[in-house]
This record gives structure tokens, C-alpha cells and sequence, in this order.
């Protein structure tokens, strides 16, 4: 998979990526966004195809009028742990159980 932050836009493997940014924005799996599309776009393909650019509009909009802080980008696993402080040698081995 490619680096998470290469813009969504621009990505080979999503069509716009506006399931995903939607995903990302709002804390869910972005599958369930796309599984939502599938169904209508059978029965109203005209429909579904200007709502899911409907959708892609504000987006694109609310990441240019929102746009994320660098500070908010890296993620929490990304920032070192502390380390804990050895424990004294005290010659004698643990028991492993």
C-alpha cells in the first residue's frame, strides 16, 4: 500500500478516493461507504454517480477550507516510547513461566 500520505486524489488504486477521505474524516472503515454505493448504483446509476460526486465536492472542499496540520498527521505510533529503566543486576537470572 502506498505512503499514507500521498494525496487521495491523486492515488492509482481509488477512484477519486472519496470513500476513504470520507472514512479517514469520520473514524470508519471506508468499505461500508463503498458496499452503500454498489446497491443503488444497479438501480439509479445516474443518481448514484452525482451523489458520489456530490460527495467528492465536499470533500475536496472542506480539505481546502480545513486543511489538516502537519502536527496532526503523524500518528501516535510514530513518536518514540519511553524507555522504561533497567532494572538492576542483581546476578540472579528470572524465571521464565
Amino acid at each position: 500500500m502506498e505512503n499514507e500520505t500521498t494525496n487521495l486524489f491523486r492515488r492509482r488504486d481509488t477512484f477519486f478516493g472519496i470513500c476513504e477521505a470520507v472514512g479517514q474524516d469520520f473514524g470508519f472503515n471506508p468499505l461500508w461507504l463503498r458496499l452503500a454505493f454498489v446497491a443503488p448504483l444497479f438501480f439509479f446509476p445516474v443518481q448514484t454517480f452525482i451523489g458520489y460526486f456530490a460527495l467528492g465536492v465536499a470533500v475536496l472542499a472542506s480539505r481546502f477550507l480545513f486543511p489538516a496540520k502537519l502536527g496532526d498527521a503523524a500518528p501516535a505510533a510514530a513518536q518514540p516510547a519511553a524507555i522504561a529503566p533497567a532494572a538492576p543486576a542483581t546476578g540472579e537470572l528470572a524465571l521464565a513461566a
